[in-house]
């Protein structure tokens, strides 16, 4: 696939075609809220943190519920100095390590079996998509927590509070591919109670296809909420 880009900017689609590559849960667990991050809003993301925000290239990197390994991968092939992707599901996690050596980024990257309670350290920066909680109420509240534990500058994933039809032909444009909101009022307190602050909140339009018996259309698309968190000195 390709090694680390550190040494040159990497144009968005080429980091979405890299992305495309990495294999996917053949088995994604409902309960567990596994549904796989597209390329694109993981390239928005990525991009968005290496390029913008200074925060990938030479930094220490942490994926929490890193599935398969589509973020943490993102980062060592943009130039992350260390990479650990964590998941509690064991085939996964399995499936991220083969295909860190499919990309070339085995030595870059390293991959724990285990809840995330356990993760303990320091991090530049930490990426996540965690469970939004529709199968289990208040299950992002536990990622977040974490991830302000133990990182500096955090990129979590949330589910857009209410319907906004404006907001979604917006970004359905060809020129709207991320666009910032206001932040939810309950995620921004939260996340003050526990010693960070929200530093801006981008909204990008997730795509997913049928992936669970109770899905009833080819596709999904709706609106997701990326948060970037500062935790205060």
């Amino acid at each position: 696939m390709g090694k680390s880009s550190r040494e040159r900017l990497v144009r968005k689609l080429d980091l979405e075609r890299f992305l495309a590559q990495i294999e996917p849960n053949p088995a994604p667990k409902a309960g567990l809220e596994q549904y796989t991050i597209s390329e694109h809003v993981a390239a928005g993301i990525l991009h968005l943190a290496a390029y913008v925000n200074g925060d990938v290239i030479n930094k220490s990197v942490l994926d929490l519920g890193c599935g398969t390994g589509r973020l943490a991968l993102g980062a060592a092939f943009l130039g992350a100095s260390t990479v650990l992707g964590v998941d509690i599901d064991r085939a996964a996690v399995i499936l991220a390590a083969k295909n860190s050596e499919r990309a070339e980024l085995k030595s870059a990257t390293s991959w724990m079996v285990s809840d995330i309670d356990a993760v303990a350290g320091r991090f530049d920066t930490v990426l996540q998509n965690p469970p939004f909680g529709v199968q289990k109420r208040g299950a992002d509240r536990k990622f977040l927590s974490k991830a302000l534990e133990v990182g500096s500058t955090i990129y979590s994933l949330h589910n857009h509070p209410e319907t906004d039809q404006r907001l979604f032909h917006r970004l359905k444009s060809p020129h709207g591919s991320i666009l910032k909101v206001e932040p939810s009022s309950f995620i921004q307190r939260y996340v003050e109670e526990r010693g960070g602050a929200v530093f801006a909140v981008y909204a990008l339009l997730m795509r997913i296809p049928h992936m669970f018996d109770f899905h009833t259309k080819a596709k999904h698309e709706f609106i997701v909420d990326l948060y970037v968190i500062k935790r205060n000195a």
